[in-house]
């Protein structure tokens, strides 16, 4: 059965959607997008407004998908795990995800780069903990090897790095309690207890040579 569009009207609150009227009578809204091509006049039976409905839902899912991507760097997994919790049907889903990754707005190789370089950066952790993270976006084992080996990664030069970051908080206490609160700062960043004890008695040793260089 064909209805005829009698109007398409922009929406008040929102104006990338409008009002598509069958008929006389309100019968749903649309995308601009989705509905650059109909106008007043048009007939469309049933397999059509089927049609319109799910490119619609496509382009929504999309334009949510662009929306959390504009914060940062996703990964395949994280923007799946995304439009689900939104409610997106499986194959809504499915395309989506294929026309991100057609458009290049999601790698999971290029992410994984990202994120270990931003993290070596800003929040040093060891090499195990970096691996884990990316496990948890969902990143292949394949794909973190990779990002991990080009990185050139040294788990003791990245225990220094975040122990200097943190020293401020250790700096006065006694050796003991600086051993112990600096070592569990470290082992929470996925150091062994190896690298974490070397890593602590040699910034210890700093201190006191800078310590008794300054009392000359």
């Amino acid at each position: 059965m064909e209805k005829t569009i009698t109007a398409i009207e922009a929406q008040k609150h929102n104006r990338s959607r409008v009002n598509i009227i069958l008929d006389g009578v309100y019968a749903f809204s649309l995308d601009q997008l989705t509905a650059a091509w109909l106008k007043s006049g048009l007939k469309l039976n049933e397999q059509q407004i089927a049609q319109l409905l799910a490119k619609d839902e496509q382009q929504s899912a999309y334009s949510r998908a662009l929306h959390f991507l504009s914060y940062r760097s996703r990964s395949y997994k994280e923007v799946r795990t995304y439009l689900e919790h939104k409610g997106y049907a499986t194959e809504v889903v499915e395309a989506v995800l294929a026309q991100l990754e057609q458009d290049g707005l999601i790698d999971d190789a290029r992410f994984s780069r990202e994120w270990v370089e931003n993290r070596t950066t800003f929040r040093p952790r060891s090499q195990s903990m970096l691996g884990w993270e990316l496990k948890r976006k969902g990143i292949s084992p394949e794909a973190i090897e990779t990002a991990l080996t080009d990185a050139d990664l040294d788990d003791a030069d990245l225990a220094l790095q975040a122990a200097r970051r943190a020293l401020g908080r250790y700096a006065e206490l006694p050796w003991e309690d600086f051993a112990r609160k600096l070592g569990a700062y470290l082992q929470r960043r996925g150091f062994s207890a190896q690298v974490t004890w070397a890593t602590v008695c040699q910034l210890w040793n700093d201190m006191q040579d800078s310590s008794s260089m300054q009392d000359r």
